[in-house]
């Protein structure tokens, strides 16, 4: 599986911005995808995720109101729609696949740059 986010960019704080991310091989094999960020000088941190079937979304408490989370499986895609945005948001977001089979998220994007300022 591969996975390529992209989206990013410089936004002011209360602005918006949607990622994207592509999803190409054996998608199949995907039971969640999963938006993490990881902001300078910190841990990598769970965003949001939803189940690849069911649609069933999951938010951390830092987003929650304020991202959307969603998927389009015809399309192999899954977006993240980010409201609201605060200078804290900044950070590479980072999508992610768990894999079926381990229950790891073991497929994982490059990475795209969200800047916001204040």
């Amino acid at each position: 599986v591969q996975l390529q986010a992209f989206g990013g960019g410089l936004v002011q704080a209360g602005g918006s911005l949607r990622l994207s991310c592509a999803a190409s091989g054996r998608t199949f094999s995907i039971y969640h995808m999963g938006w993490f960020r990881q902001a300078p000088g910190k841990e990598r941190e769970f965003v949001a995720r939803i189940v690849w079937n069911s649609g069933i979304t999951y938010y951390a408490d830092s987003v929650k109101g304020r991202f959307i989370i969603s998927r389009d499986n015809a399309k192999n895609a899954a977006y993240l729609q980010m409201n609201s945005l605060k200078p804290e948001d900044t950070a590479v977001y980072y999508c992610a696949g768990r894999n079926k089979r381990t229950g790891e998220y073991d497929y994982w994007g490059q990475g795209t740059l969200v800047t916001v300022s204040s």
